[in-house]
C-alpha cells in the first residue's frame, strides 16, 4: 500500500518560490493499489471474497448469478432488534490501523486512507505522505458517475459500511466482541468509497430500505451485503433477504 512520490522536488520549488512555510503539496502516485482491476475500474464481488480489489463490479451471466443466489441462500434471517446502546465508538475509533484479523490492518495508513488507494484512480498525496489521498478519480458504483475528488470538500466521497454498524448492532453485533466490532467496522469487504450523497441517503438501511440507484449494480451490491453477513455471522432480517434475492433474480 505504500507508494513513493516526487516529494523533495516539490518541496524545493515551494522553497525557491519564497515560501516561509511548506503547505500540502499533491504529489502524483506511482501505481499501486490505485491501479485498475484487468476488467476496468472494478472487480465483480464473485472474484474478490477478501474484498482487497477495487471498485464493485456488476454481476452479469447466469452463471454468476446462480452462484450469487446459492451465497445468498447461506445468509440466516432474524427481526430487526433495537438500537439501545448503540455508538459508534463501540466499533473502535474511526478507521483505525489496528483492527487485527482483517487485511491492510498494521501497514502504516489508516483504513479510510487504505479504500481510498484501493479503489480511486489519478491518486495524488499530501506531500511527505505516501498515505493520506488529497485527490483522485472514482468510479461511484451506486450513482455511475465519475467523481473528481479533493481533500477539501471531503464529504463529496464517503467511504460506506456495506452493512452498516447501526444494522449490524440491532441484528446481533450488540453481544460481539469489541474486537470482532472492530473487525467489521475496518474489513474492506465491507467498505467502499462512493458519492457522498448517496452514502447520507442509504444511512444505515439494509436492502429493503435501500438500494443502489444505479440498477446495474444492485445484484452486486446484494453480494457483498451476503458476504460480509456469511463471513461474520450475521442475520438479515426477512425483507431484506427477500430483496437481496430479488436483484439476483431468484
Amino acid at each position: 500500500m505504500r507508494h513513493a512520490g516526487g516529494v523533495a522536488a516539490a518541496v524545493a520549488v515551494v522553497l525557491l518560490a519564497g515560501c516561509e512555510s511548506i503547505p500540502d503539496v499533491d504529489v502524483p502516485a506511482s501505481g499501486g493499489s490505485g491501479a485498475p482491476a484487468p476488467d476496468g475500474h472494478a472487480a465483480s464481488p464473485l472474484d474478490n471474497p477478501d474484498g482487497t480489489r477495487p471498485g464493485l463490479a456488476p454481476v452479469r451471466d447466469a452463471q454468476e448469478r446462480a452462484e450469487a443466489a446459492a451465497l445468498i441462500d447461506k445468509v440466516a434471517t432474524k427481526g430487526r432488534g433495537p438500537k439501545t446502546g448503540y455508538d459508534r465508538d463501540e466499533y473502535g475509533y474511526a478507521w483505525m490501523d489496528t483492527a487485527d484479523g482483517v487485511p491492510l490492518a498494521r501497514n502504516g495508513c489508516d483504513t479510510r486512507n487504505d479504500i481510498l488507494q484501493r479503489d480511486g484512480q489519478e491518486l495524488r498525496f499530501r506531500s511527505g505522505s505516501d498515505c493520506v489521498v488529497v485527490s483522485l478519480t472514482l468510479a461511484d458504483p451506486y450513482t455511475g458517475k465519475t467523481v473528481e475528488w479533493r481533500k477539501q470538500k471531503a464529504a463529496e466521497v464517503q467511504i460506506d459500511h456495506v452493512v452498516p454498524l447501526s444494522y449490524s448492532w440491532q441484528m446481533g453485533a450488540s453481544r460481539w466482541s469489541e474486537a470482532k466490532r472492530r473487525q467489521l467496522a475496518n474489513d474492506p469487504l465491507n467498505l467502499l468509497p462512493v458519492d457522498g450523497s448517496a452514502n447520507s441517503a442509504k444511512s444505515d438501511s439494509g436492502p429493503a430500505s435501500w438500494l443502489p440507484p444505479s440498477k446495474g449494480i444492485r445484484c452486486a451490491y446484494a453480494v457483498r451485503f451476503a458476504q460480509v453477513a456469511v463471513k461474520y455471522e450475521l442475520p438479515v432480517t426477512k425483507a431484506d433477504k427477500e430483496t437481496m434475492r430479488e436483484q439476483c433474480g431468484v
